[in-house]
C-alpha cells in the first residue's frame, strides 16, 4: 500500500457524526482537500494481483458436500475434552450462509432490494449529493487505473451498482496494498488492527476520508455483510505471520481470506438474474470458487517471485508426496518431479474455475460481462505456465493483449 495508507492506518480514526447526510457531509468536507492530494498516490506500490480480478461471480449450484470430497480431503477432528475443529471449507462456508441469509432477509422484505437503491436521507444539505458523487468518482478513477479491464466491464452495470462496486474494488485494493505495497515493512499487527477498526466505524456510517465516505454509504444501500471485509484483514494478518502451509486445507482458507471474500463483498451489489431458478446460497458459493481459483492461479504465476521473497503458497505436504521440499523450489531448476507437480496444482485451480463458470449466468445480467472477462482471463493464464513448461521460477506467465482480445467475452 502507499505511504498515503500507512498514514490512514497508522494514525488513530477521528469518530464524524453517523451517516445521515449532515454526518456525511462533514466527513467529506474534513478531508476532501487531504484526500485529493493523499489519493492520487494511494496506489504506487505494486498491482494488487487478487483484487483487479477476483470480482465475484455467481454460478449454479456448487455442492460444498462434493468441492469437500473431489478437492481436498476435509474432516471434523474431534478433540478429547469433546471440542470439534471444523475444517476450512466448513468456517468458510459458514460465511456464505450467513451472507444468503441477509439477501434473502432483504428479498422478503416489501422495499426494492438488490437494484438502483437510494435509501432517503435524513437532511439534505446544499453540496451534500455533489461531494458524495465526487468521492465515488475519486473510486471509479482509481479502478480505471489499476484494473481496466474490470472498470470497463463496470460501465456496462447501472450507475448506482457500477458505483458501489468502485467502492468495494478500492477498500479492497488498499487493504491488501497494507502488506503488499511499498512501505509493507512498517505494517504491524496493531496497525491492522487500527484499520478493523475504522471498517467497524464506517459500517457503523463514521467515515474518516472521501474513499471511506463512498463505501460506507454502498455498505447502507446493499446487504452487504462486515464478516467478509474482517476476513480479508485477518488475511493481511496472515501474511505477517505466515510463510507456509502444512496442507490444502490451510491454503484454502488463506485463499479465501485474501480473494474469496471479494465475491462475497460484491454479489449483493452486482445482483442475481431475477429468473434464476439457483439458491442464493449456490450463488454465493461460485462466488467464492472464483475467488479460490484466481488466487490459486496467483500463488501458481507467483512461485519463483515468492520464492524470492522467503514465501512458499504451496501445500507443504504435496510437496514431500512429490519428492520436492522448499530448497527445491528456491534452486528453481524445472524437474520432471515439478512438472507433475505442476499438473496437479494446475487441475486443483481448473477444478475450481469449472464450478464457478457454471453459475456466471445467475448473475443479473448487465453485471456478467467483468465477472466473464475476469475467469476467462486468469484461466489463461493457467495455460500459459503449461506453455513455459511449468518453469514458473524465471518465467512470469502472462496472457498477451491479443489473446486477450481473443478470450474476452
Amino acid at each position: 500500500m502507499s505511504s498515503v495508507a500507512v498514514l490512514w492506518v497508522a494514525a488513530s480514526s477521528p469518530n464524524p457524526d453517523p451517516m445521515n447526510t449532515c454526518g456525511l457531509v462533514r466527513a467529506l468536507e474534513s478531508s476532501r482537500v487531504l484526500s485529493r492530494c493523499q489519493n492520487q498516490r494511494v496506489n504506487n506500490g505494486r498491482r494488487n494481483q487478487t483484487t483487479q480480478t477476483t470480482w465475484s461471480s455467481s454460478s449454479s449450484v456448487m455442492s460444498f458436500r462434493r468441492r469437500r470430497s473431489s478437492v481436498v480431503s476435509s474432516s471434523l477432528v474431534a478433540h478429547p475434552a469433546g471440542e470439534i475443529d471444523l475444517s476450512s471449507e466448513e468456517k468458510v462456508y459458514n460465511v456464505v450462509l450467513r451472507q444468503a441469509a441477509l439477501v434473502n432477509k432483504q428479498l422478503r422484505s416489501t422495499s426494492p432490494v438488490l437494484d438502483d437503491v437510494k435509501k432517503p436521507q435524513d437532511i439534505v444539505r446544499p453540496g451534500s449529493l455533489s461531494l458524495l458523487a465526487e468521492a465515488y468518482d475519486r473510486c471509479g478513477e482509481v479502478c480505471a487505473e489499476y484494473a481496466k479491464t474490470f472498470y470497463l466491464g463496470t460501465l456496462l452495470m447501472t450507475p448506482e451498482r457500477r458505483k458501489a462496486i468502485w467502492a468495494i474494488y478500492v477498500w479492497c485494493r488498499r487493504t491488501d496494498e497494507l502488506v503488499d505495497g511499498p512501505n509493507a515493512s512498517h505494517i504491524t499487527p496493531m496497525a491492522l488492527d487500527r484499520w478493523e477498526a475504522r471498517l467497524e466505524d464506517l459500517f457503523h456510517g463514521r467515515a474518516f476520508d472521501m474513499l471511506d465516505a463512498a463505501l460506507a454509504d454502498t455498505v447502507t444501500r446493499y446487504p452487504v455483510d462486515i464478516q467478509p471485509f474482517r476476513d480479508m484483514i485477518e488475511g493481511m494478518r496472515m501474511d505477517l505471520r505466515k510463510s507456509r502451509y502444512n496442507n490444502f486445507d490451510e491454503l484454502y482458507l488463506y485463499c479465501y481470506y485474501v480473494a474469496g471474500t471479494v465475491g462475497l463483498m460484491s454479489v449483493p451489489v452486482m445482483g442475481i438474474n431475477p429468473k434464476s431458478k439457483a439458491t442464493t446460497e449456490s450463488v454465493y458459493n461460485a462466488a467464492l470458487a472464483l475467488g479460490i481459483a484466481n488466487q490459486l492461479t496467483n500463488i501458481l504465476r507467483d512461485v519463483g517471485e515468492d520464492a524470492r521473497r522467503g514465501r512458499v503458497y504451496l501445500p507443504q505436504d504435496e510437496l514431500v508426496q512429490a519428492g520436492l521440499s522448499d530448497e527445491d523450489i528456491f534452486a528453481g531448476k524445472v524437474t520432471d518431479k515439478w512438472r507433475n507437480f505442476m499438473r496437479l496444482q494446475l487441475k486443483r485451480a481448473r477444478m475450481f474455475f469449472d464450478e464457478a463458470e457454471k453459475g456466471v449466468t445467475e448473475l443479473d445480467a448487465a453485471s456478467r460481462w467483468p465477472v466473464w472477462a475476469s475467469l476467462l482471463l486468469y484461466r489463461r493464464i493457467l495455460d500459459e505456465i503449461e506453455a513455459n513448461d511449468y518453469n514458473n521460477f524465471t518465467k512470469r506467465a502472462y496472457v498477451g493483449k491479443v489473446k486477450k482480445i481473443a478470450a474476452l467475452p
